[in-house]
């Protein structure tokens, strides 16, 4: 019934989506594996994408010719650009999206990708041959060939799921858990954890009273995540904001007897940052109040996501507090929160193509490695999809550096680092962020995915048109000059000091006070100049520069870096053979095989002193 395929994915989640998509775009035939082909691209959690560092994840995404951010776009309901009063490495995207709208678009986007087909079908076993994978079996007894397998099996890994007292197998609420595969890797020599994650309930929209609540609209001017032209046809939507209080916290407490985290039936670690509201109240007594996000699950339903409400408290308790907090009095619910514990397996058993050292071929992406969240799924599906191809194709491998990518610096911890909690990617974790920024992904990336063949010559022109017309406007700032008269009754309003001679624009616009708005209001001249360019090459052009001097100085110490990231080491290394190593750092060494000197350093455990016996021995 099946021919052999060039590469299996198994799970249509986040990652799984854009494995197949990458891998079929390249030119592979790949087979997308589904339990069940109506919840392909599901939004398990809440209905959203982006947010901090994670729309600078969906932009990159994107930037390399990845489907995520077209498909959020087509699915938006609102657009709201994060931290917009703080520097530009830390704006971040973020929109809230049609549930339904958004599995639909994934849905046709896959059924209409050539060399991509889909079966639905639990994958209970792996088909490895020595060290390679040749397919995975399938629970209605087929077996599969394949040159390459993708495992992104999100939460379903021997799922359980919990409400108070009450735990049943699944891997999402009506939806049975996958077996199998987990026994089969542990029996190959992998290790595997349990992690767990959970959600809030859901609600009927019309039972709400929200003159009690706080409005939250989203951008005037709306932005996107896709830097081709994507529009979205949906309208947007209002969110809302309100807060527990303390017979809220009383009446939650009264259930925590039966909490399966707070008696240990639970035992895989739940996300840091995203704690459930039982968490959040015991971890931080002291706070008298907690906010709570109300948001659409679409445009054309009543259901509501309620956002900081995560919860595995027996339903009745549940329904009893939330009818406490403002504007819910006469809630009347779908259905209840809850908590799901599920296998992931440490990902230091990876490469950084997200391939497993102990088997070829065979790739690991998505919450199955740790992480929590559909953007750094995403992320993790495109690599290992793309990495899958090019290992059967024999061509060069992808692999993003941490200063050039926040996927680099999500797979480079990951698999360097390791994690023992759900990981959930923040700026504060890439020590180059200035240079990450969502505003410039394309420009990063964007000749990387033209080199694979992911990005169109076409697509690869505006780009480098965005790029000159940026510089065209930097260099026009340093032409036109202002002369003190002009410019002092503007900058008296602007709230900056008054000139005593004329200067150029390029100067005043290095002022904080001063925008390329300010600068079109006080200059005819640059003003139409500036008519033929689009809003986001004018923002570019004021971004390089108001921090060219920030930007000069974190290239420089990219450099002095670069020594020890372009250092690369045989991966059949033997580490114990340098006996001046320490212990625990020959152990560490073995286990992860560093790619480069660079990725050694930031072994947790490996020594400075460790690095430089290294870097003795490969300079001889």
């Amino acid at each position: 019934m099946f021919n052999k395929y060039d590469i299996i994915v198994v799970g249509a989640g986040h990652a799984g989506c854009e494995a197949a998509t990458s891998a079929a775009n390249l030119g592979s035939k790949v087979l997308l594996i589904t339990m069940n082909m109506g919840t392909i691209a599901q939004m398990s959690c809440n209905p959203a994408m982006g947010g901090v560092a994670k729309g600078q994840i969906l932009r990159e995404v994107d930037a390399l010719g990845g489907k995520s951010g077209i498909i959020s776009d087509t699915s938006t309901i609102q657009f709201r650009m994060l931290n917009r009063s703080k520097g530009p490495a830390m704006w971040s995207p973020r929109t809230q999206n049609d549930r339904m709208r958004f599995a639909e678009q994934w849905r046709m986007m896959l059924e209409s990708t050539p060399n991509l087909d889909i079966w639905q079908d639990m994958a209970n076993g792996l088909i490895v041959k020595g060290d390679r994978i040749c397919g995975v079996r399938t629970s209605l007894g087929v077996e599969i060939e394949a040159k390459a397998v993708v495992l992104t099996n999100g939460t379903f890994l021997n799922g359980v799921i919990h409400i108070g007292e009450k735990r049943m197998g699944g891997g999402r609420t009506g939806e049975k858990s996958a077996t199998g595969i987990t026994e089969n890797l542990v029996e190959l020599g992998f290790e595997s954890g349990r992690m767990k994650t959970g959600t809030p309930p859901r609600i009927d929209g019309r039972s709400l009273n929200y003159s009690l609540m706080e409005e939250q609209w989203g951008d005037e001017q709306t932005g996107k995540f896709s830097f081709t032209d994507t529009q979205t046809t949906l309208k947007q939507r209002c969110c809302w904001i309100t807060y527990t209080n303390q017979e809220v916290h009383e009446t939650l407490k009264e259930g925590f007897e039966k909490s399966p985290m707070f008696t240990g039936r639970i035992k895989g670690l739940g996300p840091r940052y995203c704690p459930s509201i039982e968490d959040k109240i015991n971890r931080f007594a002291e706070r008298e109040r907690h906010q709570i996000f109300v948001e659409p699950e679409g445009e054309h339903t009543v259901e509501m996501y309620i956002n900081g409400f995560s919860t595995s408290l027996p339903e009745d308790i549940q329904y009893k507090a939330i009818r406490l907090i403002p504007g819910f009095e006469n809630v009347r619910l779908y259905r209840p929160g809850y908590a799901i514990e599920y296998d992931y397996f440490p990902p230091q058993q990876l490469d950084l193509t997200l391939e497993t050292l102990k088997i070829k071929n065979l790739f690991f992406a998505g919450q199955i490695n740790g992480t929590t969240g559909y953007e750094e799924a995403a992320a993790q599906g495109f690599v290992a999809g793309v990495n899958a191809h090019q290992k059967i194709n024999d061509k060069h491998e992808l692999i993003l550096k941490r200063s050039e990518s926040y996927i680099g610096v999500l797979i480079d911890d990951l698999v360097t680092k390791g994690t023992e909690e759900p990981y959930r990617m923040f700026t504060s974790r890439a020590e180059h962020r200035l240079l990450l920024r969502q505003d410039n992904a394309d420009e990063r990336l964007s000749p990387i995915g033209h080199q694979l063949g992911l990005i169109s010559d076409e697509r690869m022109q505006k780009v480098t048109d965005k790029i000159n017309n940026a510089e065209a406007i930097i260099e026009k700032t340093k032409d036109i000059k202002i002369s003190a008269d002009q410019a002092n009754s503007f900058l008296e309003e602007f709230g900056t000091s008054a000139l005593t001679h004329g200067t150029k624009l390029h100067n005043l616009l290095t002022r904080p006070q001063i925008d390329m708005d300010k600068l079109r209001k006080m200059s005819s001249q640059f003003n139409d100049y500036l008519h033929q360019f689009d809003n986001e090459t004018i923002e570019q052009a004021e971004i390089k520069i108001k921090y060219e001097s920030y930007f000069e100085k974190e290239y420089e110490i990219v450099e002095k870096m670069k020594k020890m990231e372009d250092k690369e080491i045989n991966p059949n290394f033997d580490y114990n053979s340098l006996t001046s190593l320490s212990k625990e750092s020959r152990e560490k060494l073995m286990k992860i095989k560093p790619r480069t000197l660079g990725q050694a350093s930031r072994i947790s455990g490996v020594k400075p002193s460790d690095i430089t016996v290294l870097m003795v021995h490969m300079s001889k």
